[in-house]
């Protein structure tokens, strides 16, 4: 159950701080919808690297 947790945390920070984002982006890392384009990998490295991080944090709780 944790893991799903700091998963979606991830997701749903990662999303944000995107959608946050994208207006500054260049057109190339602006995600379009259905669409399978370098967007999509920048938002998934921003959920990605948030994941780790909240690992990171939590390594020491049991």
């Amino acid at each position: 159950m944790r893991n799903f947790l700091d998963a979606l945390l991830a997701v749903l920070a990662g999303n944000a701080i995107y959608f946050l984002l994208m207006p500054h982006l260049s057109r190339v890392a602006r995600h379009a919808l259905f669409k399978e384009d370098w967007g999509l990998l920048v938002d998934f490295a921003i959920c990605a690297a948030i994941f780790v991080a909240v690992k990171y944090a939590r390594r020491d709780q049991k």
